[in-house]
């Protein structure tokens, strides 16, 4: 990584259930993602398990979202960075914090299962995280301790 890569990614903070519908519709149109009306992101958002927002100098400049059933199941959705700042370990510090939060709430006892779906092309970055690239998404069996 390089040297303002690792600067700007120390800078960035990570803050759960702050993400307001219209940034959440505005971060996807801004990536390319299908636009989706604000009633449906609001509801999406409301439905979801946690959602984590990536603030770097104020700025929001990245999303995720973890969907499931809060026990044994659990979904990235939406892992989402601007751009301008993809490639600088915010996506890496995103997902990390999301399948934290998995292993700290499972309720199967000595693993879990976090899966998704990747934007196609991006399925090399969940790769070096660890997870398997399957016909119809991704996952990874996570070792609880």
């Amino acid at each position: 990584m390089k040297e303002l890569d690792k600067k700007i990614c120390e800078e960035v903070l990570l803050v759960d259930n702050i993400l307001k519908a219209e940034d959440f519709v505005r971060l996807r149109i801004e990536t390319g993602f299908a636009e989706v009306p604000v009633d449906h992101a609001r509801k999406a958002l409301q439905n979801g398990l946690i959602n984590v927002s990536a603030i770097y100098n104020g700025e929001l400049v990245g999303m995720g979202r973890l969907v499931g059933d809060g026990a044994m199941y659990w979904y990235l959705q939406e892992i989402i960075i601007l751009p301008q700042f993809q490639r600088k370990g915010i996506g890496t510090m995103i997902v990390n914090h999301l399948v934290d939060y998995a292993k700290a709430n499972s309720m199967t006892g000595k693993f879990t299962t976090v899966g998704g779906v990747s934007a196609k092309g991006k399925e090399p970055f969940y790769e070096k995280m660890g997870f398997d690239i399957i016909a119809n998404g991704l996952y990874k069996i996570i070792e609880i301790e």
